[in-house]
Parts: C-alpha cells; structure tokens; sequence
C-alpha cells in the first residue's frame, strides 16, 4: 500500500475567506470560525458541498495570513497557525506564542490508500480527555479507541467499540489548553501515545477528508463554549422528564404498566415516567400496538395522565417486511429503504424477523418517519426511546456495500442513529404542538445534542459498572451532551439490595434517572428490596425532586454555555493531578456547587478528594478545608456529598411528580464561604416552547461575603413563578441568622444582609 505524504507547497490563494493551498498530492483548506476556532480539511477530492452532520455554524468571511519564504502565518486575536511549507505541517500556538499542539516533523498528514491519518508530537506533561463514551481512565494518554457504532450488548467496561461516535477530544499541557474535532464520519482511530511508546499521538479514518477543527480557548469550560456553539446546544428538556423513570423490558400488558404506576402512587414514591419496550408492539412492528395486550392505548395513557405518569415507547429503525403493513408498504412504494448497489432492498434480521432499514440521510425519508409517529402521539405519548440504531442487526455487521442515499455503509454508520433521533425529534415536534418531546437515543454522533438524551446502553448489575456508568456520563459532558443516564440497578444480572440502594443514590445526581433492567432479571422497583431499603431509596428519590429547580436551572446552563450538568472534576480543576488519580477519578460535580463521590455498595467509610477551597457535607454541614484527600462515613444512607463553600442551590419541597404544583415555597440555600459567588436561577412552564419567546422567570443570585449580602437581581422574562415565596436558608454562618421570606415574584432587585 503505497504512502502519500502531504508533499510541498506549489500555491496559496485566498478565495472568499477561504485560504486554498495546494501541493502535488492534494489540496488545504484553511477557515477561521472565530478568534479561538480554526478548521484544517485536506483532500484529495474536495467535495464542492462543503456539508456536515455536525456544524451548525459558518467561517467567517475575513482571514488574516501573511507568507514567508518557509512559513504561512493565519493569525487570530488569541491563535497563531503556522504551517510549514516543506515539509508541509500544521503547528498551532497562542496569539503570544505558546505552543499548543504540532504536527509530528517526521510524518504529518499522509495516506495509505484511503486511509487518512495525523501524526501529532506529544508532549511530556499532556493529557487528554474527552471522546465520549469511552472505556478507560479520565486521562486517555496511553489509550486507543475506535469509532464504529455498536450494538454492544453484554460490553464489559474495557469494551470497545460502543454505540456512540464523539471524535472530540480536550489536550492538557503546561497549564494550556486546546481542543480538536476531527468532523469524519467514517470508522476512525484515536491513539494517545498507546502504540508510539509515547513518542506521539495520531487520529485518523477509513476513508473521506483530514477535515478538523481546532479550539485554542484557554479553560475547558471556554473549549466546550466553543465546541457547542460549533455544533449545537441542547434545548431545554422537558421538565417531566427530569423526574424518576421506571422502566423494564418489558411491562408486558396495559394492566401491568398501570399496575406498576399505581404502586408508586400508593407508596408515595415520586415519579413521573414510565415506558413500554419492544413487547407493547404487535409482533415488534414499528407504530403498532399489540392489541390483545395494549387494547386501548389511549386509555391506558388517559388513566396514567389522571396519576401524573407520562408514557414514552420505544422505536427501532427495522421495519418488517409484511405486505399491508403500513410502513413496508409505504417504504418499499417510495425507496425509503437503503439498497444494494444495484437497487436490491437490504435486508437483515432483528427483533421483527426480517426487516428493511429506512435511509435517515434521506430528508424525505425523515419527514416520513416523523408523520408516521402519529400512532404514538395521538393517544398521548410524549416520550420517544431509539433503540437499535447503530444500526443494529443480528450478526452486526451491516455489509460495506449497502447504500443510503449516495452513502455507502462505511461512511454513514457512525451517523445513522444521530439522523434517527433526528427524525425522531422534529417530527415529534410538529405532532405536539409547542410540547417538547422528551427523545432518548443509543446511538449518536457528535451534534446529537440538538435532538436528543442518550443513555450508555446495556451495562451490567455491577459495582464496577455503576462507577464505569458515572465515568462515561462525565465524559460524555465533555462532548456537548448533558442529558445523560445509565440503567440504574444494571441491564443485565441480579444485583444485591445493596447495590440498587447505593446506584439510586448516586442516580440522584445523574442527569437522566432512569431504573431499567432485562427480561428474565428482577424487577428493580424501589419497593422490590425490603421495607427498609425502600425506605432509603424513596428518601433518595425525594431529594432528586426537592433539588429539581437547582437541576432545571443547571440545565439552563447547558442550554446557553454547552457546560454539562454532571461535569467531570478536570472541567474547573484541569491542572489538579488528584482530580486523575483512578481512586478520585470518578467524582463529579452536579452543576455549580455539588461534589459527588461514588462509593460501591460494600463500602463504609470512603477516601475522598476535596479540590481547592472549602467544603461542606451536604448531608450534616460539617467544613472540610479543600486541597487534601479525607476519609468520611459512606453509609447507604448518606452517599458522600459536598457543598462548595460560597454555594448557591434551590430546591422545594418534595412533590410526587413535577405535574404537582407544590406549595409555592421555594428555599434558596446559601453556605458561608470567604469568595464571591453567582448562580442562575431559571424556570419556565417545563413544557412547551414558549421560553423562546420570553417566557420564562431568570434571576442572578450572588453572595458577597465581603459586604455580607445576598443579591437577588430584578427578575427577567414574562413567566411568572410557581413559587409564590423564597426562603432563605443560611448555612455556615452562626448563630443569629434568621431565614428570610420574601415573594418570588418581586421583579425588582432584593438585598438581604447577614
């Protein structure tokens, strides 16, 4: 297999912006998206349109560069890119000349046959993180990975491939920071320095274009600003969603499912969703209801709405094929199917037997899709579970040959599921009427935020799967998805009281908080485990709905910054070398102000890393002074939980669903600390759009410890609060201090002093 190097340069043109550079072997596109963003896209046969499943935004239209006789120099405010003209090389600094992240001198970019690949120096102190959902340690140096969507079912925690393809990763060295998006949707490679014996790192694909962006933003928070501006932000979910979810596969019959929603209710356990899996369709039929088991669906749906329950239903891409069956008919009557070269429908089997698959590239195909979920929502369903979508078939893999659209196999796996959840969502959309629809994929590509949550797929009922679970939603943060779950209790396997009572507390504190287990396991309801842990798990699941309006609120932030809900240490505290040991590796913090230490399910008592500053146990507001590792009781009933000194959280009392409108008081708890603090609070009616059009309650809380004052800023947007008081609760301060009471509603600013 023959080795082309990206040969030297033989001209330079600047086309609208644009910065064109060829060589002997192929061409160099160069694009400035903002000061701290550059794309690099080196071809050897450039695509005319310039298209991307995952950017959303343009170049912008001005560069700036400037030609000596061995360099080109494109300069930003904050970047410089220097490239080499022989040999040809890409070497990116600060606008002050810090290096930042450089080609390897020896190799670059190059082929091998249709295979692209970048060869970067590394450096002695650098550290990666980022690329999703990932096996492995915090700090992917001395890792390698492949992105090839997979029905991972069983995966173990040093399983790779898995479902979801994030080609984006963060580089940490001598107190910088950059990011880089390698934006191909082709089977692709990511090695730290695992097969170099650390002399560099590469990344590379099967096939396509060198086409990545490089983030120059200093601070990991700044980087995913960027990375998230580039490729989408999340809309607000819907606050149902948010709440406890019970799910299994599968509730069997309309009874059942309304069985088990009834338990929860006379229990007095909160919750607000529960779901159907593949079982509630007639033969697994995509858009049917099984008719014996599920005979009236919008009855059965009417009665859990009278409960607060919402329903969601699961979805997979196989349409079965079965003439007069709706969707065969239709897909085969207008090619919505993908084929064999020449023009043969694929087929494959999964769980309706045989089936063919819809081409999700096609926006036609997709607007057909969303219109057929019609059989869902008109008796009432609000949620939507992608399931299947890698594209899963049984035996996987999907032959290279079959096409979507103009697409062959190879190129469009890794987006398959990205453009199912697509379809899903927009045409869930258009049938709701300004109600957001709560999506789930398994699948997805980077962008998916746009449309969708995820969850990491079928994990097992394991101590090391809960801390692996935690792991990748704390990763997958650093990818622009902040709505993230597990299966909490494990897919697969029994588990011990132990274990669900300890992976529920922590469920707390994941962003998607959803119970769900296999066919032929144990049911995993909170009152499956014995009197006494459904006591702890209720009191746990209580706490989640009291801390709702903290949470709503931290998912306002991932809205508008891109900044996830649950945030891996290494976002504030990138240059802690404690934050990346793999005993203190697995902590997080949950939005602003909370710390939370897994711990597995035999232990009672647990090491725990404090970062800088000081801390309060949630639990008891006992001070910890940050900087040091402390060993604290870890109880099943007290999951070790910490309060940044200077923290800011709402919470309300508890609810037994957020259909409920509580009683209008809502606490705002502050904990004394010697460093300013701000916090957003943010509410709106948890249901429809109308926050795009200002519909919404937002106040900037801020403690000022120097002037010993609470500030509540004049409040912003036409909504009016639910909450009719706030109290404040005073935390660390001493004796003297009163809770104050004034109405939510004020829409001037408030000082309180303490």
């Amino acid at each position: 297999m023959q080795l082309e190097i990206l040969g030297n340069t033989q001209t330079i043109t600047d086309q609208n912006g644009k910065l064109l550079i060829k060589t002997p072997q192929m061409e160099v596109r160069i694009m400035v998206y903002g000061p701290t963003i550059i794309r690099i896209c080196v071809s050897k046969n450039f695509d005319e349109v310039d298209s991307s499943f995952a950017v959303i935004q343009k170049s912008l239209a001005e560069l700036q560069y400037k030609e000596t006789a061995d360099t080109i120099e494109v300069t930003t405010l904050a970047l410089k890119l220097i490239i080499n003209k022989t040999p040809f090389r890409f070497n990116f600094y600060t606008a002050d000349g810090q290096a930042l992240s450089e080609d390897d001198e020896r190799f670059g970019v190059n082929w091998q046959g249709e295979r692209v690949i970048n060869y970067r120096k590394l450096v002695t102190d650098e550290k990666f993180i980022g690329l999703g959902e990932k096996y492995g340690n915090l700090n992917r140096r001395g890792s390698s990975y492949v992105n090839w969507n997979t029905d991972a079912s069983e995966h173990t925690i040093t399983t790779d491939p898995l479902y979801k393809t994030f080609p984006f990763f963060i580089g940490l060295h001598s107190g910088l920071t950059y990011g880089l998006f390698f934006d191909n949707t082709h089977k692709s490679y990511f090695d730290f320095g695992a097969t170099t014996g650390g002399q560099m790192s590469w990344f590379g694909a099967d096939g396509g274009d060198m086409n990545y962006y490089f983030f120059g933003a200093q601070g990991v928070r700044n980087i995913l600003a960027d990375y998230t501006w580039l490729t989408g932000r999340m809309e607000m979910p819907p606050l149902w969603s948010l709440g406890y979810q019970q799910c299994r596969w599968s509730y069997m019959s309309a009874k059942e499912v309304l069985a088990i929603a009834a338990k929860f209710r006379e229990r007095n356990i909160p919750a607000d969703v529960i779901y159907c899996d593949i079982d509630y369709m007639d033969g697994f039929k995509i858009f049917t209801w099984n008719k014996k088991t599920f005979p009236d669906p919008k009855g059965m749906i009417d009665e859990l709405k009278t409960i607060s329950f919402r329903l969601v239903t699961i979805v997979d891409p196989g349409i079965k094929i079965e003439k007069g069956y709706k969707q065969y008919d239709e897909g085969v009557a207008n090619n919505y199917f993908a084929a064999y070269p020449n023009g043969e429908l694929y087929t494959a089997e999964v769980w309706p037997g045989q089936c063919h698959f819809p081409d999700f590239l096609n926006a036609e195909v997709r607007e057909w899709w969303g219109k057929a979920f019609t059989a869902l929502t008109e008796p009432g369903v609000d949620g939507f579970w992608n399931d299947m979508n890698e594209p899963a078939a049984w035996g996987q893999n999907i032959p290279w040959l079959v096409k979507f659209g103009e697409h062959f196999m190879p190129e469009i796996r890794n987006v398959y599921g990205m453009q199912m959840a697509r379809a899903t969502y927009n045409g869930a959309k258009k049938l709701l009427n300004n109600k957001r629809p709560f999506v789930l994929t398994r699948a997805a590509y980077s962008g998916t935020q746009r449309y969708s949550a995820v969850w990491t797929g079928d994990n097992s009922a394991t101590d090391e799967h809960m801390l692996f679970g935690q792991r990748l939603v704390n990763s997958l943060g650093l990818t622009g998805m902040s709505f993230t779950g597990v299966d909490i209790g494990g897919f697969m396997g029994n588990l011990t009281p132990e274990l669900m009572v300890r992976w529920n507390s922590l469920g707390v504190y994941t962003p998607l908080f959803r119970n769900h287990s296999a066919k032929g396991m144990e049911y995993r309801e909170p009152w499956r485990w014995g009197t006494k842990n459904e006591a702890i798990i209720k009191k746990d699941i209580e706490l989640r709905y009291q801390l709702l309006p903290y949470i709503y609120s931290g998912f306002y932030q991932s809205h508008q910054s891109g900044l996830p809900l649950s945030r891996t240490l290494a976002i504030d505290y990138t240059f802690d070398e404690n934050v990346f040991d793999e005993k203190y590796q697995n902590q997080f913090l949950f939005g602003d102000s909370l710390l939370v230490a897994p711990v597995i399910s035999p232990a009672k008592t647990a090491d725990v890393y404090l970062p800088a500053g000081d801390w309060y146990r949630l639990s008891s507001d006992k001070k910890f002074r940050g900087g040091q590792v402390i060993n604290v009781p870890s109880p099943l009933t007290n999951l070790p939980v910490f309060v940044k000194a200077g923290g800011i959280i709402h919470m309300q009392n508890v609810v037994q669903s957020t259909n409920e409108q509580g009683d209008g008081l809502l606490m705002l708890h502050t904990w004394n600390g010697s460093e300013a603090n701000e916090f957003v609070y943010y509410e709106d009616d948890g249901l429809t759009y109308d926050y795009e059009n200002g519909a919404f309650y937002k106040r900037t809380i801020r403690f000022d410890p120097r002037k010993r004052e609470i500030t509540l800023s004049a409040v912003e947007g036409s909504y009016l609060s639910k909450y009719s008081t706030i109290q404040l609760h005073l935390h660390g301060f001493g004796r003297g201090v009163k809770a104050v009471r004034e109405f939510a509603n004020n829409r001037k600013q408030i000082s309180i002093a303490f």
